[in-house]
């Protein structure tokens, strides 16, 4: 769904929702974001300065937003520490760096005995926690989610939701989250609603 005449600020550390129709254009609106689609008019900015290049987006992925999708995207021949580590390639030099990184964030969402176990092995639960610690690989100022507990029942959809929330108030994250669920919206402090690629409401 292509985006028509949407502007939008988010804040350091704000909980910002994203809801809409299926179709309505809010992964677009995520990808748009962190660069991964490019808008046919308009700008983005991040931190004030307009990425120039594709170049200059992967740059800023890499060190600046940290991305947790519906289907985790996780490499299922890597160990969890693997897969959060190999998202510091390029960002830290040193391997033992890298590797006592990753254990440390694996020990923050909860996955410490979990480090070698590769993604076939860990429930859906784990796999997003994973892919939340792989998110935090860099210290991004902002996590963009879409739709992060798609995959989960209820109880684990809250525990994901409640380790978004700590990292976000400890770190001072930005946290973008697209959804579905009214009930995950809510716990957001702002709501956007897309509709037919444009923002039907801004609300906090």
């Amino acid at each position: 769904m292509a985006l028509r005449d949407v502007s939008l600020a988010v804040a350091p550390g704000e909980h910002l929702a994203i809801m809409g129709p299926s179709g309505s254009g809010k992964s677009t609106l995520l990808h748009i974001l962190c660069g991964l689609d490019r808008p046919t008019t308009g700008r983005v900015k991040f931190g004030g300065v307009e990425p120039e290049s594709a170049r200059a987006w992967r740059a800023l992925r890499a060190r600046k937003i940290g991305f947790v999708f519906q289907a985790f995207n996780l490499i299922p021949t890597l160990t969890a520490r693997q897969n959060v580590e190999i998202a510091m390639f390029g960002v830290l030099g040193a391997a033992k760096e890298r590797a006592a990184k990753a254990l440390y964030l694996l020990g923050r969402v909860g996955l410490s005995e979990r480090a070698d176990h590769r993604p076939a092995e860990l429930s859906g639960g784990e796999k997003q926690r994973l892919a939340i610690a792989r998110s935090l690989a860099n210290s991004p100022a902002v996590i963009l989610a879409d739709e992060p507990t798609g995959n989960l029942d209820s109880k684990t959809s809250s525990q994901i939701l409640d380790l978004l929330d700590v990292i976000r108030s400890s770190e001072g994250t930005a946290l973008v989250v697209v959804t579905h669920d009214e009930a995950i919206a809510h716990r957001a402090s702002r709501l956007i609603c897309i509709r037919d690629g444009m923002v039907d409401s801004d609300r906090s």
